[in-house]
C-alpha cells in the first residue's frame, strides 16, 4: 500500500528549492544588466571596479540559481509534475543564459585587465617587478580561459534543449565571443618580450644605448634594435664590435624596460668591479689604437684654447638642455657656479653636452659642447668613436673626472672609469643603483651644503697622480 505521508514535506522542500532558484536567476540577470550598463562609462574612475563586482554577483547568483534548482529536481524525483519540470527548465535556461553572457563580459574586461597590466610590467624599473606584474596578468588571462570554458558550457546546454532557438543562437555567440578574448589575452603572454631595446630615433636619449649594451655584455642580456632610423646601422656596428652579436633578436614589441638595465649593470660590478670595468673597456673601446681622426680633432680644438690649458688637469662641465623633463635642464647660474668651483681647484672646465645658452663662454673654460656633431662622431663607427672622445680627453689630456646634472651621455665614461659627479634634486631611483657600484660614481643631491661637496671632491681629483 502506498504511504501518502512523507510526499507533503518533500514536496514543500522543492517548492522552497523552486523559489529560491527563481529569486537567484532573476537577480542574476538584474546584475548582469546593472553591469552592462556601465559598459560605456567604464574609463570613469570607480566604474570598472563596479563593472567587475556586479558581473562576479551575476556569476555567483546564477550558479546559485542553477544549484537550487538541481536540488529542486531532486526533491521532485519520482513525482510527474509538468510544472515543476517547467519551472526548472525556465530557471536553468535563465541561468546558463545570463551565465553565458557575464562570463563573455568578464573575459573581455580580462583582456583589458591583462593588457594594462602588462604594459605596467614592460615599464616595470626593476626585473622583480617587471616578473611580478607579469605573473599576475598571467593570472588574469588564465581566469579569462576559465570563463570562456564556462561559457562554452552553457552554450552547450542551451543547445541541448533547443539547439536552434534564439536564446542558445545567443548564448553560442557570447561563448565564441569569450573564446575570442581569452585567446587574444593569451597570445598578449605568449608575445612577451625578454629583450631589452636599442633606441636609434632621436625621442630617446642616446646614452641609454651604453648600459644597454653594457648589460648584454656584463649579464648575457638578449638586446632588440629599433629598426629602420638613421641610427640603426650604427647600433648594429657598435654592438657587433662590442662582440654581442649572438644576444641580437629581432625586434618585435612588448619588451623590458630600459631603465632596468641600470640595475643589472649594477649588480654586476659589486660583483667584481674591476673585472667588470675591464669587461666594458674591452667591449667598447676594443683594442686597437684609437684614430687619428678621434685623436687629431681633439688636439685641434685644446691647441685652440688659450696658452697653460691644454696641459693643465681637466673637468667636463655636462650642460644639458632638453625638452624631456625641462626642469632638469641645467641652470646658468648654477653653471657659472660650477665653472668657478672647478677653476678655483687648480682644474680646467671642459663645457660638453648640449649648447652653451650663456652668451659667451666663460673665461677659462673650453668649449666642446655639440662635439657629436661634427662629421668625425657622425660615421659608422659614431658610438665608439664618441667613447673614444672621453678616453682621449684623459689619456693624452689629464681629464680626471666629470660633473653635471643627471643625463645619460655621462654613462658611457662613467663605465669606463671616469670619475663622475651627478647632481640632482632628489634621490635618483634609477642612477643611484651605481653609486658605491661603480668606481668613482657619485650622486650629489642639492640640498645644503652640496657645493662645498663638489668643491672636496674637486680638489681630491686635482690631488689625485
Amino acid at each position: 500500500m502506498r504511504t501518502e505521508g512523507p510526499e507533503p514535506v518533500c514536496m514543500g522542500a522543492a517548492f522552497d528549492e523552486a523559489d529560491a532558484a527563481q529569486h537567484l536567476e532573476r537577480e542574476a540577470a538584474d546584475s548582469l544588466d546593472a553591469a552592462l550598463a556601465l559598459a560605456n562609462s567604464l574609463h570613469t574612475p570607480g566604474q570598472r571596479e563596479r563593472y567587475r563586482g556586479l558581473l562576479e554577483r551575476a556569476i555567483e547568483q546564477a550558479d546559485g540559481a542553477l544549484a537550487a534548482a538541481e536540488q529542486e529536481r531532486a526533491a521532485l524525483q519520482g513525482h510527474e509534475l509538468a510544472a515543476g519540470r517547467e519551472r526548472i527548465l525556465a530557471t536553468r535556461t535563465g541561468a546558463h543564459s545570463t551565465l553565458a553572457r557575464a562570463h563573455a563580459a568578464r573575459a573581455d574586461d580580462a583582456l583589458h585587465g591583462a593588457g594594462q597590466l602588462s604594459l605596467s610590467a614592460q615599464r616595470a624599473p626593476t626585473r622583480e617587478a617587471c616578473d611580478d606584474g607579469w605573473r599576475r596578468a598571467e593570472a588574469i588571462v588564465t581566469g579569462a580561459e576559465a570563463s570562456a570554458r564556462a561559457a562554452a558550457i552553457s552554450a552547450t546546454e542551451l543547445e541541448g534543449g533547443s539547439p536552434r532557438s534564439r536564446v542558445a543562437r545567443a548564448a553560442r555567440a557570447s561563448a565564441d565571443k569569450a573564446e575570442v578574448a581569452a585567446r587574444a589575452a593569451r597570445r598578449i603572454i605568449e608575445e612577451r618580450n625578454h629583450a631589452y631595446t636599442f633606441h636609434t630615433d632621436n625621442g630617446f636619449s642616446f646614452g641609454e644605448g651604453w648600459y644597454v649594451a653594457a648589460a648584454a655584455v656584463l649579464a648575457g642580456e638578449a638586446i632588440q634594435i629599433e629598426p629602420g632610423n638613421a641610427g640603426t646601422p650604427q647600433a648594429e656596428a657598435f654592438l657587433r664590435d662590442a662582440g654581442v652579436s649572438e644576444r641580437l633578436q629581432a625586434y618585435r614589441s612588448r619588451p623590458r624596460a630600459v631603465k632596468q638595465t641600470t640595475e643589472i649593470v649594477a649588480r654586476a660590478f659589486k660583483a667584481d668591479p674591476s673585472s667588470a670595468q675591464r669587461r666594458l673597456r674591452a667591449a667598447f673601446l676594443g683594442d686597437e689604437p684609437i684614430p687619428e681622426s678621434v685623436t687629431g680633432w681633439v688636439n685641434r680644438r685644446l691647441v685652440e684654447a688659450p696658452a697653460g690649458r691644454s696641459s693643465r688637469k681637466k673637468v667636463l662641465l655636462w650642460i644639458r638642455e632638453g625638452s624631456h623633463h625641462p626642469h632638469r635642464n641645467t641652470t646658468l647660474a648654477e653653471l657659472l657656479e660650477l665653472t668657478d668651483l672647478v677653476q678655483r681647484t687648480e682644474l680646467v672646465p671642459v663645457l660638453t653636452g648640449d649648447a652653451f645658452r650663456g652668451g659667451q663662454v666663460p673665461e677659462g673654460a673650453v668649449d666642446m659642447t655639440l662635439f657629436w656633431k661634427d662629421p668625425t662622431f657622425r660615421q659608422l663607427d659614431m658610438r665608439r668613436a664618441q667613447l673614444q672622445f672621453f678616453e682621449t680627453l684623459r689619456r693624452a689630456h689629464g681629464l680626471v673626472g666629470q660633473l653635471g646634472v643627471t643625463t645619460a651621455g655621462m654613462d658611457g665614461p662613467a663605465l669606463m672609469g671616469l670619475p663622475t659627479m651627478y647632481l640632482t634634486d632628489a634621490s635618483n631611483v634609477r642612477m643611484r643603483a651605481w653609486v658605491g657600484a661603480v668606481p668613482g660614481y657619485q650622486e650629489v643631491v642639492r640640498e645644503g651644503g652640496y657645493l662645498e661637496r663638489v668643491r672636496r671632491v674637486l680638489s681630491e681629483w686635482a690631488a689625485a697622480s
